[in-house]
């Protein structure tokens, strides 16, 4: 059985492929490293990059913690156990340019006892323009992570991404989706543990792949300030999302976690501007048509 201590081990090591890739595609700025202690046991590291020639602002954080599962956690989860452990690696990119994508990925392993031990993650686009040939190769790469492991996965976690990253009070999903899956067991899955483990391995591996890929494609794409204003609205949307529904924002406040790690997935800048409209046929009321959930990437 692969223990809590190699998962954070593979998991630290993920994160720090992903902050090289993510350098060498900005090209101008770096990550700036903080390691953090929690005072209920547990630490993590979070490196940060700000004002580079992609990146206006990203996080890649990574966290092994322990102690004592807080009250409302243990209602939320249904057990009685008071001690745990969870490690993982959560990402959000926020871009300067319009036309290239904000984007989220974590991997996570949660632990109470060797009966109860859980993976989840996800990870999911948020263009501010939706350009359907990025959703789609997007989705395309998720699928093929997926049916390396099991033909169920792609479909099942795509459905459950839709439902996850909505916006109620919007009625509008957050971005293209992707995929996200949660409290996945051995016995849930239809495969062992160490193939779930492995399957996270490979999705944290796919993040700096497919994202330099769509960023390639629009790092050097000309925008106006009207493009520029819709994304500050398209920012104000993700941050709704994440301080009023986003599970892991939650469950970090309730542990106690780290308040700068916990929000490092918020932009630099934001805007909500009173009753705004889109014009009839513009690419900002496409956008909103395909911010849907349901719709089917893979061709």
């Amino acid at each position: 059985m692969i223990t809590k201590e190699q998962i954070a081990e593979k998991y630290k090591e993920i994160q720090h492929e992903i902050t090289q890739a993510l350098e060498k595609l900005d090209g101008v700025s770096v990550f700036v490293e903080e390691n953090w202690e929690r005072d209920g046991g547990g630490g993590g590291r979070t490196r940060v990059i700000q004002h580079g020639d992609i990146l206006e602002k990203g996080g890649v954080n990574f966290s092994a913690v322990h102690g004592e599962l807080p009250a409302p956690i243990k209602k939320a989860f249904g057990v009685d156990e008071d001690q745990f452990f969870a490690t993982g690696v959560s990402i959000v990119i926020h871009p300067n340019n319009p036309w290239v994508p904000i984007i989220h990925m974590n991997i996570r392993y949660f632990e109470l006892n060797d009966q109860i031990r859980w993976f989840g993650g996800g990870i999911d686009l948020t263009p501010h323009y939706v350009v359907e040939e990025d959703a789609q190769y997007f989705h395309e790469q998720l699928k093929s992570v997926c049916d390396k492991y099991s033909p169920n996965f792609y479909p099942e976690f795509k459905t459950w991404a839709d439902n996850y990253f909505y916006i109620k009070h919007r009625e509008e999903t957050r971005g293209v989706g992707g995929i996200f899956y949660d409290k996945l067991t051995s016995e849930k899955a239809g495969i062992s543990e160490e193939d779930i483990f492995a399957f996270s391995c490979d999705l944290g591996r796919l993040f700096p792949k497919v994202y330099s890929e769509i960023v390639n494609r629009h790092r050097h794409q000309e925008y106006t300030d009207r493009e520029k204003n819709w994304q500050l609205l398209r920012r104000g949307r993700y941050v709704e999302f994440n301080l009023v529904y986003d599970a892991g924002t939650k469950f970090g406040l309730e542990t106690n976690g780290r308040i700068e790690s916990i929000l490092m997935s918020l932009p630099e800048q934001a805007n909500w501007f009173y009753n705004f409209k889109t014009e009839a046929g513009s690419l900002e009321e496409k956008t909103l048509s395909l911010l849907k959930k349901d719709i089917s990437w893979v061709k």
